[in-house]
């Protein structure tokens, strides 16, 4: 499903002076930590792969935070396949403290002036930071307007990213020296949406946040000497911690470092949790584990329900010729899964072009074409089979059409029948997935009072080209995950938004539907709007 995407992923590394070194560290010295965050950022290069940055800290040089962000995957920005030059690089870099940022667009330009981590420079050192952050602000505009209103301020850039940063330094303003988790409590009665973030001082001062409803993911380790938090486990366990040292962070709390100490605090409450399921069906690494929720556990449950739904219906003949087809990569576990269950094979009838680009920073007929040439049907395989095609999701159909055209063509199945692991996505996203607008989702169009029959499957079928389509139903989702629907965040599915500016967003993006204009987001339609109180 590569036509949707997150915001971004964040990691961070501390080594702590005075402390025996950790054991990850043995091959570099407390001062070369920052190393490690090259290395962090590929395990969740899944998350972003239009930018790549880090910030350092070293208090031996000039620049005491310093920062390096590029246009690129992590492999890219850093070198990673010319040795010398990547020695180079985090040589400069060099630190005892590193955060880290990987970067999609659902707002702002693609170049290198929104990438992060984004650095406020300052002559007194508590005021000069970096940070970077995982999700969006669903009042950004509301935001925005309100920092421009008296005439006297002035944004450079379209993106939330900055309005954060200006938010951080408003609580640094004039003497005030306040502790980061009061910076983190009084920014977070202005936010509203997904913000997992973490931020770095000139001072060696480190803080990692994770926003009251815990909408996107963040886990964290500690060993006594070395520190490490990023957006998704596996990123911690490819460093080296044991399972059993990585925790989520708690919703609503911070991490902070200061003189050498480690303290996990809350800075804001909620009445209740709204984890994005969508990382569980499709953004995290299938390695991971968030929330103490396995990701692979979680797909494979996914697939066991679309068998137990396909045994229920039993619509189609399950034979000899009958096979079980994932799309690549992040549909498989569930494939497999529902192979299982069914007692038929699942086959890799589709072979995935690593090397292909980046499909989703192309227009629409940009990822058709990068479509096409991502994913090559086996013909040995497909051909004369009556196939399910297992999909996580189906968004704006576009890939979709062309594994079914490819599939039929090329691949010379017999029959083609769709299982989605995954309830049809009806509403935007505004918490940082780049799916704005309701007229850009493919189910919209077919669903129209938020009941979903076998008749109209049926005719998005026939409108996708496939010989049958079966979603899975929403209720499903909790129980594969196995949290209560109620800790999830599934407005997507259900046009249910677990904050006040996201329902109010929702609502202007439904009156925008079916009225064609410029295609611009949901959020950037409130830019002419005052900002509300």
């Amino acid at each position: 499903m590569s036509e949707l995407h997150d915001e971004c992923g964040i990691v961070a590394i501390y080594h702590l002076n005075g402390v025996p070194c950790s054991p990850i560290c043995a091959e570099i010295t407390s001062e070369q930590a920052s190393r490690l965050l090259p290395r962090m950022l590929l395990d969740i290069q899944n998350r972003g792969q239009l930018s790549a940055g880090i910030t350092t800290y070293n208090p031996q040089r000039d620049q005491l935070i310093d920062t390096y962000k590029q246009i690129g995957t992590v492999n890219e920005v850093f070198r990673l396949s010319h040795r010398a030059d990547a020695d180079r690089l985090m040589h400069e870099y060099t630190g005892m403290a590193g955060i880290g940022h990987v970067r999609y667009a659902t707002c702002g330009a693609d170049d290198r002036s929104y990438a992060q981590p984004f650095e406020r420079h300052h002559l007194q050192k508590h005021k000069w930071f970096s940070f970077g952050f995982n999700g969006q602000l669903a009042n950004y505009q509301d935001l925005r307007n309100g920092l421009l209103s008296d005439g006297d301020h002035h944004l450079a850039r379209e993106t939330d990213t900055e309005i954060i940063m200006h938010e951080i330094s408003r609580e640094l303003s004039g003497d005030r020296r306040p502790e980061l988790i009061d910076v983190m409590r009084q920014v977070a009665t202005r936010f509203d949406g997904a913000y997992s973030l973490v931020y770095l001082n000139a001072r060696g001062e480190m803080m990692v946040a994770r926003d009251p409803l815990g909408i996107k993911p963040l886990c964290y380790a500690f060993d006594g000497s070395l520190f490490a938090a990023a957006s998704e486990s596996v990123a911690l366990l490819n460093l080296g911690f044991s399972a059993e040292a990585i925790k989520s962070l708690a919703p609503g709390h911070a991490i902070t470092i200061i003189d050498g100490k480690v303290r996990i605090e809350p800075f804001a409450s909620a009445d209740r949790r709204a984890h994005c399921f969508f990382e569980w069906i499709y953004f995290a690494n299938v390695a991971s584990t968030l929330d103490n929720r396995s990701v692979y556990l979680s797909r494979t449950a996914l697939g066991a329900e679309l068998a137990r739904l396909e045994a229920e219906e039993g619509r189609v003949p399950l034979d000899k010729d009958t096979i079980v087809v994932p799309v690549p990569d992040t549909s498989k576990a569930a494939a497999d899964s529902m192979a299982y269950e069914l007692g038929v094979p699942s086959r890799e009838g589709l072979i995935r072009n690593r090397y292909s680009g980046r499909t989703f920073i192309e227009g629409s007929s940009g990822r058709r074409k990068k479509a096409e040439a991502k994913y090559t049907p086996l013909r040995e395989v497909l051909e004369g089979k009556r196939v399910f095609l297992v999909e996580d999701s189906i968004v704006r159909s576009t890939t979709m059409r062309v594994l079914l055209d490819r599939i039929r063509e090329l691949g010379k199945a017999r029959e083609i029948h769709v299982r989605v692991a995954c309830p049809p996505i009806v509403a935007p996203c505004f918490y940082g997935i780049d799916m704005s607008r309701v007229d850009e989702l493919f189910a919209t169009a077919f669903i129209k009072d938020g009941t979903l029959t076998a008749e109209i499957q049926a005719e998005m079928a026939r409108d996708l080209g496939a010989d049958s389509l079966r979603y899975l139903p929403v209720e499903s989702v909790a129980r594969a995950i196995n949290l209560p629907a109620g800790e999830l965040c599934q407005a997507c599915i259900t046009g249910e938004y677990p904050t006040p500016c996201g329902q109010k967003l929702y609502q202007i993006a439904l009156a925008s539907a079916g009225k064609g204009g410029s295609g611009a987001r949901t959020y950037e339609q409130l830019a002419d709007l005052a900002p509300t109180t």
